[in-house]
């Protein structure tokens, strides 16, 4: 019996891909009109946001006579006098140190205390840890003009020694002012900190907890790390909010020599008329520490500024 081979299939020939050619030019996206919209509303209110301090900054360099004589919408009169003189009418030496004094313990206080605060709210669950943040957050619910008198009076009856306050109590002293700038800062700080304490992984704890970490341990060397840019971000706000606050420092220091340097600009105006020049220059010179303390954060705060803003 002859057994049949069967025929293989034919191949079929290589079909050749054609020649890669030059690519075709991408057709080019015309912007919507929304998108186009949206960025000039931006520019523009870029510009009114920039228009008085870029006014600002150059009046501060021209001179008070010539303006009177050519008038604002002018240009020329440039000197640098309105910055020496503002510096010695307004005694910026002494207000910069007293500014400091006040500025830096207080937001290493509120920064401390706020971290160890959300800390609690964010990493344990307990029955009252809503409640305790409500507490914390009602110092920023009422206006520092309701507190005005209780607060006086309390200051006025609380002893201090007198290395720490020369009329012996709480009115007069550098802490008075800074134990008020710390409760009305630590709601909100304490309120920002725990939100975003919540977003770290439980993974993190759990191993550390594994490996015997304490709870200070993972406070102090968990928490506060990956907390970096929230504390850089808070850091700013607070020395900015700190640093420019007059109503408590005129209320509880009652001392010329003691007051904070906002006081300085009130240094510069005249009996009888404003040298806005002059008040121009004084300004200048107190926004720039604030201007050193951002850009020197600035990476930090804005990344801080936008935690939670894409997932992933």
């Amino acid at each position: 019996m002859s057994t049949v081979t069967p025929t293989p299939a034919p191949t079929p020939a290589p079909t050749r891909e054609p020649a890669a050619g030059p690519a075709a030019p991408r057709a080019r996206r015309t912007p919507r009109p929304a998108r186009v919209a949206l960025h000039v509303f931006l520019a523009a209110t870029a510009l009114v946001w920039l228009f008085p301090v870029a006014w600002a900054v150059l009046n501060s360099f021209r001179d008070y006579a010539f303006t009177a004589e050519n008038g604002y919408v002018s240009f020329g009169g440039f000197t640098l006098d309105n910055y020496v003189q503002a510096w010695e009418r307004g005694g910026f030496g002494q207000s910069f140190a007293n500014s400091l004094v006040i500025t830096v313990p207080a937001v290493l206080l509120v920064l401390f205390l706020a971290s160890c605060t959300a800390f609690v709210l964010a990493r344990f669950n307990y029955w009252f840890n809503l409640t305790l943040l409500g507490v914390f957050l009602a110092a920023n619910l009422l206006p520092p003009q309701a507190l005005l008198v209780p607060v006086f009076r309390a200051y006025r009856m609380i002893p201090l020694p007198e290395f720490l306050s020369d009329s012996g109590t709480m009115l007069g002293s550098y802490w008075g002012l800074i134990l008020v700038n710390v409760a009305f800062q630590l709601g909100f700080c304490t309120f920002v900190l725990s939100n975003y304490m919540k977003t770290l992984p439980r993974e993190i704890y759990e191993s550390g907890m594994l490996d015997g970490a304490s709870v200070w341990r993972q406070y102090w060397q968990l928490t506060l790390p990956l907390c970096r840019p929230a504390l850089a971000a808070l850091a700013v706000l607070q020395t900015t909010w700190i640093y420019n606050e007059f109503f408590w420092a005129t209320v509880l220091l009652q001392s010329g020599d003691k007051f904070p340097v906002t006081s300085s600009l009130n240094n510069l105006r005249g009996q009888f008329f404003v040298d806005y020049n002059l008040l121009s220059a004084g300004s200048v010179i107190v926004a720039f520490p604030v201007l050193v303390v951002f850009f020197v954060l600035q990476k930090q705060f804005v990344s801080g500024l936008t935690l939670g803003s894409t997932k992933g």
